[in-house]
């Protein structure tokens, strides 16, 4: 009875949340990177060199890095409904604001190239803390060993934003001329609308903690919260952290510079994808489509592999292995000249990049509990997401200094190598996700 009264009730709570989530995080990644797809008609409009762009492109991080643990902290405290609402209204808003740079550079004097880096910076503001809220979020709502699918469900949001989203990027790129806007405004407009509408849907669909879910039978509603609450207890009985000693603590120190190496890899090779297969002589739409193809490889591993760690109940191969993949993809990139081989490269990247996420993400939800949790995931998002200024920005430095991408593709691969490494020398500790079954 008690094993039906557990599928039943994941099965209602997944249906009932994780695919609203998706949705949201669909939107606020694609509204993150839409700019990468902008870039191979903005940048010539608005004067941008590569190593401006890549700056622009990484300064997000940095405004995110400040934000994120504060904003993370003020969601536990008021709650995902209320928090998450904000932040997606206030994205939504600056999102749209990229379409008019031109105008705003004029009305103030700053310039195209100054104004780009206040929105991003305005922008990394107000989306800082939504990925760590929401990977938060759901330690509410899902015992230890159904995490890394459920993240893995929920982060498939980052490559089918790319994969749906780059078509769809690429087609309103031909939207040009339309009520006197350029194309890439057009994408920035258009693409900013689902985040301020589902800002207003957030508020009233969300339920902040199990104890609250009406629409849940009570024996779903019992078992779930003596479920979570039995985990809680055993994982502070062996880990008990306060706010400050997570924020300081070494293991969560160790894992933001794991996520750094992740996440270097990801923005550094998402953000100047599009340019790089653009050189293979492809038109714009075409390019799009083909920077796609990494993400369909992506989308099919972040599921599977996170299925595949929980049912072995293995976490630190499956967060090493997929590392070195990117890393030997990115790398091996370099040394190819035909686009079909440097495109296959890329997909070997691709399954690595998204793969590793899911996985990760159970290493810091097994020993933090309640606001440490909260503190602890925003802090290794945080510095892990630092790599989305450095990674771009190296990137476009070194094309700019170079003539070539290799050598920025490179550095990706040895930031993936160094995370890989980390992740072995951390280690697991294997009692932290078998604690239901000891505890009952």
């Amino acid at each position: 009875m008690m094993h039906a009264l557990e599928i039943r009730t994941i099965a209602r709570v997944s249906k009932r949340l994780v695919p609203f989530l998706i949705i949201c995080y669909f939107v606020a990644y694609l509204d993150r990177v839409n700019v990468g797809f902008a870039a191979l008609t903005m940048n010539q409009d608005l004067g941008l060199s590569q190593t401006a762009f890549g700056f622009g492109a990484g300064i997000f991080f940095i405004a995110y890095f400040i934000f994120e643990v504060p904003s993370n902290l003020l969601l536990e405290r008021f709650g995902a409904r209320k928090w998450i609402a904000r932040i997606m209204l206030s994205w939504g808003i600056l999102s749209g604001a990229m379409a008019f740079i031109p105008n705003i550079a004029r009305a103030t004097g700053l310039g195209n190239e100054h104004t780009f880096y206040l929105l991003r910076v305005l922008l990394g503001a107000a989306e800082a803390g939504f990925f760590p809220g929401i990977i938060f979020y759901l330690t509410l709502w899902f015992p230890t060993e159904y995490r890394a699918r459920i993240v893995g469900y929920f982060m498939a949001a980052i490559p089918l934003s790319t994969v749906i989203g780059a078509p769809i990027s690429g087609a309103l790129l031909y939207l040009h001329g339309g009520l006197g806007l350029a194309g890439w405004q057009w994408l920035f407009v258009i693409e900013a609308v689902p985040a301020i509408i589902l800002a207003g849907v957030v508020f009233f669909y969300l339920t902040d903690r199990p104890a609250d879910a009406t629409w849940l039978a009570t024996d779903e509603r019992n078992w779930l919260a003596e479920r979570l609450e039995v985990e809680r207890r055993h994982r502070e009985t062996l880990h008990s952290y306060t706010v400050t000693q997570a924020l300081v603590n070494p293991r969560v120190i160790g894992l933001s510079l794991v996520y750094f190496g992740a996440v270097a890899t990801n923005y550094g090779l998402s953000f100047f994808l599009p340019q790089i297969v653009k050189a293979f002589g492809l038109n714009t739409f075409l390019t799009t489509i083909v920077s796609a193809a990494p993400y369909v490889v992506g989308l099919v591993a972040m599921v599977w592999w996170g299925r595949r760690s929980d049912r072995h109940v293995e976490r630190r191969f499956h967060a090493a292995f997929p590392l070195f993949l990117a890393a030997a993809g990115i790398a091996v990139s370099t040394a190819l000249d035909d686009p079909t081989l440097k495109m296959l490269s890329f997909c070997v990247a691709g399954f690595g990049i998204f793969a590793c996420l899911p996985v990760f993400w159970t290493l810091p939800t097994a020993f933090l509990s309640g606001a440490a949790a909260a503190a602890g995931i925003a802090v290794i998002n945080s510095i892990g997401n630092l790599a989305g200024f450095a990674g771009p920005f190296a990137m476009g430095w070194i094309k700019d200094h170079t003539g070539s991408y290799a050598g920025g593709l490179l550095l990706l691969a040895a930031l993936g190598i160094i995370a890989m490494g980390i992740v072995l020398m951390l280690g697991h500790d294997d009692a932290l996700e078998r604690a239901p079954a000891s505890a009952e």
